[in-house]
């Protein structure tokens, strides 16, 4: 992974019950690449975009799936949603509805899916990455 030519850069860490099999699944659903892994806990990226895994602990850090409930939704954008959006279908994911909506800055073509894990994914084009409203 390069680090991109930022300061800051934003990711997450997911719960999941089993973090081998977890990096197994994200690598074939999204195409991720291990950056590294400590067993229980690793490090993957996406188009050098980070993210990590980590098995739950005491502490109520747990997977939705378990929980049975969300606090939060993955976003993620790329050229081709719809190829990502059924690639993880095809790897397990439910759901992988995807449409057009209309907005500000014109048509941003977006749908999901819920990987095995219970984490909610909405993939979208890069549409919504552009400064809308800004002027130079």
């Amino acid at each position: 992974m390069s680090l991109p030519n930022h300061e800051t850069v934003i990711s997450l860490m997911l719960a999941v019950p089993d973090t081998l099999a977890a990096v197994d699944w994200y690598k074939k659903a999204l195409g991720a690449r291990l950056l590294w892994s400590l067993g229980s806990v690793a490090g993957l990226e996406i188009d050098g975009a980070p993210f990590f895994l980590h098995e739950p602990v005491k502490d109520g850090f747990d997977s939705p799936k378990a929980l049975g409930a969300t606090t939060a939704r993955v976003e993620l954008f790329v050229g081709q949603p719809d190829e990502v959006i059924a690639r993880a279908v095809e790897a397990g994911a439910t759901g992988g509805d995807i449409r057009d909506y209309n907005a500000p800055w014109g048509t941003h073509r977006q749908g999901g899916f819920t990987d095995p894990f219970g984490h909610i994914w909405l993939v979208g084009d890069k549409s919504p990455l552009a400064r809308f409203g800004v002027k130079a």
